[in-house]
C-alpha cells in the first residue's frame, strides 16, 4: 500500500467515525495475520493502516481489511454505538467464535455458520487455539467461505501469554531501567510488574506486549 493511498484511507476512516483500537495479532511479526476467501482474496487481520483485530476472552473487536472488499467490522462496539443493530463476534473463552461481523460491501459474515449435516456444535466455526492460532471457517452469504488455517500460506495468530513470556519476564527480574519485563510504568521489574504479568497469564496479551 503506497503512502498516498494510506493517508487518504486514514482520513476516510477518521471522518467515517471508525474508532481506533489496539490489536494483538501476529505476535512474532512472522506475517501470521491472514485469512483467505476463494472469492475475495486475502483478508488482513493486522492492516498497516487503520485498526486491526483485538482478541479478548469474551469477544473480538476491531476490523479486518480485504483489498477487494474493504473493511469487515467485527463489532458494533467499534463505532461506539450498538443502539440500532447490535452485532459482534463472540468468544466463548474456550477458543470457539460465533456471532456476526459486517462488511459494508459484502453484508453479514457468520463466524459459526450452520451447515446442513453438521454433526456437532461449532463444527464449522472459527476457532482460536491455545497458542493463539486461528482455524476453521466463516461464511458470508454474498462471498462464500472465509478460511483460517494453520499453514504458512495463510495463518493468523493472536498474542497469548505463555511459558516463553515467563522466561523472558524472569530474565528481566530485578533489573533496572527499561527492560522487557517492566510492565507497570515503574523502574525495574518488581512485584507490581509480576501482578500485571499474572493478570495476563495464559490469556491474550495487550497491544504492544514486550515479552514476545
Amino acid at each position: 500500500m503506497n503512502n498516498k493511498y494510506g493517508l487518504v484511507l486514514a482520513m476516510i476512516l477518521q471522518l467515517s467515525g471508525i474508532h481506533g483500537f489496539a490489536e494483538n495479532i501476529d505476535p512474532y511479526n512472522s506475517g501470521a495475520q491472514y485469512g483467505w476467501s476463494e472469492n475475495t482474496g486475502w483478508l488482513n487481520l493486522e492492516p498497516s493502516v487503520g485498526s486491526g483485530v483485538q482478541v479478548f476472552d469474551d469477544k473480538l473487536l476491531g476490523w479486518i481489511w480485504g483489498e477487494n472488499i474493504g473493511w469487515i467490522n467485527l463489532s458494533c462496539e467499534n463505532t461506539g454505538y450498538c443502539g440500532t443493530v447490535k452485532f459482534g463476534v463472540v468468544h466463548d473463552g474456550k477458543g470457539n467464535l460465533s456471532g456476526l461481523a459486517w462488511g459494508e460491501n459484502v453484508g453479514w459474515i457468520h463466524f459459526d455458520p450452520v451447515v446442513p449435516g453438521e454433526t456437532r456444535m461449532n463444527e464449522y466455526c472459527v476457532r482460536i487455539g491455545d497458542d493463539g492460532t486461528f482455524s476453521g471457517w466463516a461464511w458470508g452469504e454474498n462471498i462464500g467461505w472465509i478460511h483460517f488455517d494453520q499453514t504458512a500460506a495463510w495463518s493468523a495468530q493472536a498474542c497469548v501469554v505463555t511459558l516463553e513470556d515467563l522466561e523472558h519476564f524472569a530474565d528481566s527480574w530485578l533489573q533496572s531501567g527499561a527492560v522487557p519485563g517492566e510492565l507497570d510504568g515503574q523502574s525495574g521489574v518488581k512485584m507490581g510488574d509480576f501482578s500485571v504479568f499474572a493478570h495476563y497469564w495464559l490469556t491474550f496479551c495487550p497491544d504492544g506486549w514486550r515479552l514476545k
